[in-house]
């Protein structure tokens, strides 16, 4: 049987605080807060903010920026080999719209950085590491049992203390060894290298109050534009998930044949002349649309993701991918 659709993970790390905003104020902690899994109050980076930052910034890879839009007014010729279209597609409000090729999922959390008094730490649950393709072993045996961590917790950190702090929490630190075996696309990756030995594992009961816990809040205040100066009433605070966070997302390409249309392989960027026509050649190739989605990952490492990128925040990288 044919393949019908591919499916590959992404690995991130947030290189700046990022702030994904839910377009709304409250009372509270924040005025500004961050979107969240509803079942588990996590915050998360939404899989629509990354569709979005991969096509704007693979459409200027492709030297094509108005492709970044719905591209709802070209005509059918000028859609008919646009790699930029093809993977994302269009606006389907008439006959010549077009059904993209691929589906991003949310990115969630993976490795949650955390002060200690052993310093900097990175939080995880056995469950998210397993659903990542992690795999957690304890004294060399795959897995944690289900009820120990309701009372200790487990880290790969050469601490000798009984005890150790995840910010406000003092928790109990078990004696056993742990290890988290990576998959081999990131290893010996400098970004692992730095974090492997520093690995705390909790409960799922307590990684979503540790997460909140530990967020980084901020705090802004509107200029008024004929004073130069602090606008009156205007402070306001925000709050946006740490850097060196890590996510990890799924990408998963459905390049169905309809009436015999395949992905153009295209080398080179756009040109007034035509699709895929043009001097200048593209970074790498692009023979598929999951190339074309990671072209556009590449790029938030330096134009970033989500609110606020003026400021300083929304840059992560990518780093590593492997198909599934």
């Amino acid at each position: 049987m044919a393949q019908i659709y591919s499916q590959q993970r992404f690995i991130f790390m947030a290189l700046d605080p990022v702030h994904i905003g839910t377009g709304q104020t409250q009372i509270g902690r924040v005025d500004n807060t961050i979107v969240r899994e509803t079942g588990t109050n996590i915050p998360k980076i939404p899989g629509t903010s990354l569709m979005g930052a991969s096509r704007s910034y693979a459409s200027l890879v492709y030297g094509k920026p108005e492709a970044s839009g719905r591209h709802s007014k070209l005509d059918k010729d000028k859609k008919k080999e646009c790699p930029i279209i093809y993977t994302f597609g269009t606006d389907n409000s008439d006959i010549t719209g077009q059904q993209g090729k691929i589906s991003i999922s949310d990115a969630q959390i993976l490795f949650f950085p955390v002060y200690s008094m052993a310093g900097p730490v990175w939080v995880s649950t056995s469950e998210i590491l397993k659903s990542a393709g992690f795999e957690v072993k304890i004294n060399g045996s795959t897995g944690i049992p289900d009820d120990s961590l309701d009372y200790a917790i487990y880290t790969s950190l050469n601490w000798k203390q009984d005890t150790l702090n995840l910010g406000w929490l003092h928790l109990k630190k078990s004696k056993t060894d742990l290890t988290v075996e990576q998959p081999g696309e990131i290893a010996n990756k400098k970004e692992w290298e730095s974090i492997k030995q520093r690995i705390v594992i909790v409960s799922s009961k307590l990684f979503s109050q540790i997460v909140n816990s530990n967020l980084e809040v901020r705090t802004s205040v509107a200029i008024d534009p004929e004073t130069g100066a602090a606008e009156d009433g205007a402070l306001f605070t925000y709050e946006a998930i740490p850097r060196t966070t890590w996510f990890w997302s799924d990408v998963v390409q459905d390049d169905y044949n309809y009436n015999n249309r395949k992905f153009p392989p295209t080398t080179n960027q756009f040109s007034e002349e035509g699709d895929n026509k043009g001097k200048q050649q593209l970074p790498k190739p692009w023979n598929s649309p999951l190339n074309v989605v990671k072209s556009g990952f590449e790029l938030m490492e330096f134009l970033g993701v989500g609110g606020m990128t003026t400021r300083g925040f929304g840059r992560i990288k990518c780093i590593a991918d492997w198909r599934l």
